[in-house]
């Protein structure tokens, strides 16, 4: 409507031949739908017959209910097929009783990986006063790379090809993260001493311990978080199953055993 009139209808055609195929994935349309800008696109077969169209604000909703169901995925709890208000309590405990019972065994891991190393806590007890700080620290970091990438692969911007682009991104980002949080750890500990000491005359190799261990923990947990949805996709599961809680369990475990491989590594000899 807003070309010269004298320009004819062939130049102003697009001949770009841009089809949803039938047995397309939802995610797939709507990712066509946003790189090609249209309102409206045919559906076809695999004879390019063509079945239908897709319009924009069927997009709209389906791009509504995949949000919705990463979102409560990523919670550690099944996708609600209905409004929260209309779902019976009883499907709601079947919906999220899964996962807490895969998570209660989890952290059954956690139970044993700390019996594993109660002589050490028995001999340093101040160790024991750092664990929720190193196990939380990993969970955080690893919860925080799941989402970005959950979000990243639904948005279309992250494929599994990209994985060594998101793991060196990962890693550098990791690294930094974790020695940030090793310097204020660090700091914190020199400070407590200070005012109220509480480490004996070793307050340094301790400060080291829970330093090194906030890096090693946190890259771990970043790497963890990041890669195990790529993981997931590739073995053809959800990534958003990939859940914040499931990474934060995974890596309490492990966070554990570096920890006190770090406190051995430290501290043998001295206070253990």
């Amino acid at each position: 409507l807003l070309a010269d009139p004298e320009v004819k209808i062939g130049e102003l055609t697009d001949n770009r031949l841009i089809a949803l195929k039938v047995n397309d994935p939802q995610e797939e349309a709507i990712n066509v739908f946003k790189m090609n800008n249209r309102v409206a696109l045919p559906v076809i077969d695999d004879q390019n017959v063509l079945l239908g169209i897709v319009t924009i604000d069927d997009i709209l909703w389906i791009a509504h209910e995949e949000y919705s169901e990463d979102i409560q995925k990523m919670g550690g709890t099944q996708a609600l097929d209905e409004p929260y208000l209309d779902v019976p309590v009883f499907e709601l405990y079947k919906k999220r009783v899964v996962w807490l019972i895969v998570l209660f065994f989890g952290e059954l891991l956690t139970i044993a990986a700390m019996s594993n190393f109660e002589h050490e806590i028995a001999k340093v007890v101040i160790l024991a006063t750092f664990i929720p700080l190193i196990i939380s620290s990993g969970g955080n970091s690893g919860s925080q790379a799941a989402t970005l990438i959950i979000q990243a692969m639904a948005l279309g911007e992250v494929t599994i090809k990209d994985w060594w682009n998101v793991l060196r991104r990962e890693i550098f980002s990791g690294i930094f993260l974790g020695a940030t949080l090793c310097l204020l750890s660090f700091s914190v500990i020199l400070a407590w001493h200070l005012i109220m000491p509480s480490f004996s005359d070793h307050y340094i190799l301790i400060g080291l311990v829970v330093g090194c261990s906030l890096v090693g923990v946190v890259l771990w947990g970043t790497l963890m978080g990041s890669m195990l949805p790529l993981l997931l996709k590739k073995l053809g599961a959800d990534p958003a199953a990939s859940s914040t809680p499931f990474v934060a369990t995974l890596v309490d475990v492990t966070g554990l055993i570096i920890y006190f491989s770090f406190a051995m590594l430290f501290l043998k000899g001295i206070l253990l």
